[in-house]
């Protein structure tokens, strides 16, 4: 059968298989969690469709192996708080400074976030209020830049963020923007080069951060850079943020000026976040005046860059802070990473090329057309999505792909964590992947051949392991 992207489409909508086999009978009859809970009783009865899609959605989530290294679980209070009445609160401005009535309550919420914020990371001033980790880059952006000014970040086909700068956001439309990357053999940072290429091009705000990069990041090694040519420095820490709470990477929050982070990928609600450290009250001229970074950055927030703030939003965080300050988030943390290293080592063992020889975080970088003739990273997420194991395709450093088709996935533990599997379960997972990815035919750079017995065979498979895991 040769599956192209239609078919894969339709295949996804009839649903992952139910049987469950080599399981016990009560274990294999176990009905499917991630269903809507009875709280959304008035979805069902006031629009049944979109009501019939959540519970697909909930059903997807649980019969299928979530291995995508940018998602996350957020626990049921989360998921309450974002529900809630306050979601129906409109104002502007920050707690003390709102510019419509009524806000005693939400004052109260916004207060809890950013104090819950401030211990969670240590930090001495924390913003709650931009809608995603890409505003909150943003309202750096203009808080500290003016138009054509440069910034120094790592580039997108080097593990970077678009919105660091990538030429298709609006980063790359504002300023000048230079990019800086791994070393070719070893696919790492190479810090030297990064401060050679800054002292040649006297940025004005250097950027680290990334999105597929799978080693420890030296964040005091960026701000001796930043010094050295006397800008400022931004850490987006968006994907290894959970890991910078629980002490299991150092923490960017004293080494650079600004910290941005997501506020989801660590298992949190939709959102972002903007934190300081020793840099909070260091002064910046503003017009004809100068003001704290803090405050800057507030009136950068509103009315600079965005709106009236998602007070559910806010509300979610807060409750996701406190959560994230018991000893569970942390030992989570821990085996989120330990799960990584083990899943890494797994696939190192069968066969496949897995950049840097490991990793230091959640996530995986592997080099898909090393391990078989023909096989790019779309081809490998699609066969694998129509077996029910959920990856990203994603473009490698000095990838001759195009981003369209790329040599590479990448993978990640957060989700089979939350879950709770161990790492005892990662070698079930490297064989699953390991099996399709040998099993696969490739067609074309993004079609390919799967014989249908296989892929249902596999399917019961991973619903088997994933009802072994339900959603709670």
């Amino acid at each position: 059968m040769v599956l192209d992207r239609k078919a894969r489409i339709q295949r996804t909508r009839q649903g992952p298989v139910s049987t469950v086999r080599g399981k016990g009978k009560a274990e294999a009859l176990r009905p499917a969690s991630g269903s809507p809970p009875p709280t959304h009783d008035p979805l069902r009865a006031n629009d049944p469709v979109i009501y019939d899609l959540v519970e697909k959605e909930g059903r997807r989530q649980q019969d299928t192996l979530q291995l995508i290294a940018a998602e996350n679980r957020c626990s049921p209070a989360v998921l309450a708080a974002l529900g809630s009445v306050v979601q129906d609160k409109t104002t502007e401005g920050f707690v003390g400074q709102r510019y419509h009535g009524g806000c005693e309550v939400v004052d109260r919420i916004e207060t809890l976030a950013v104090e819950r914020a401030k211990q969670t990371f240590r930090a001495q001033y924390a913003n709650v209020q931009p809608h995603c980790g890409t505003t909150a880059n943003h309202i750096v952006f203009n808080a500290v830049l003016h138009p054509g000014d440069r910034i120094l970040s790592l580039g997108l086909d080097q593990g970077g963020h678009v919105s660091h700068g990538a030429q298709v956001s609006a980063t790359h439309a504002v300023y000048d923007i230079a990019q800086y990357g791994v070393n070719r053999q070893t696919f790492l940072l190479d810090y030297e080069a990064i401060e050679a290429q800054a002292v040649k091009c006297q940025p004005q705000l250097i950027i680290c951060g990334a999105t597929a990069y799978s080693r420890t990041l030296d964040f005091a090694r960026f701000r001796r850079i930043a010094e050295r040519v006397d800008a400022y420095l931004l850490a987006d820490i968006s994907h290894i943020a959970g890991l910078v709470i629980a002490g299991l990477h150092p923490s960017p929050i004293n080494e650079a000026h600004f910290t941005t982070t997501s506020t989801y990928k660590s298992g949190g609600p939709r959102g972002g976040l903007i934190l300081m450290g020793r840099d909070h009250n260091r002064p910046i001229r503003a017009g004809k005046t100068h003001r704290p970074l803090w405050d800057h950055l507030n009136k950068t927030t509103f009315p600079g860059v965005q709106g009236t703030p998602q007070l559910n939003n806010i509300a979610a965080k807060a409750v996701f802070f406190l959560e994230t300050l018991t000893a569970a988030y942390k030992s989570r943390q821990l085996a989120i990473r330990e799960n990584a290293g083990a899943l890494a080592g797994c696939l190192i063992d069968r066969g496949f090329e897995v950049l840097t020889g490991g990793t230091d975080n959640h996530m995986i970088l592997l080099d898909v057309t090393q391990f078989s003739p023909g096989l790019t990273g779309v081809v490998a997420q699609r066969c694998l999505e129509a077996c029910g194991i959920i990856v990203n395709m994603n473009r490698l450093p000095y990838d001759r792909k195009g981003q369209s088709v790329t040599s590479g996935i990448r993978l990640g533990t957060p989700i089979v964590t939350h879950s709770g599997m161990q790492m005892a379960h990662m070698a079930e997972i490297a064989d699953l992947l390991h099996s399709v990815l040998t099993q696969v035919k490739p067609v074309s750079d993004t079609s390919f051949h799967l014989d249908d017995r296989f892929i249902q065979t596999t399917r019961d498979a991973v619903c088997g392991l994933c009802r072994r895991f339900p959603i709670v």
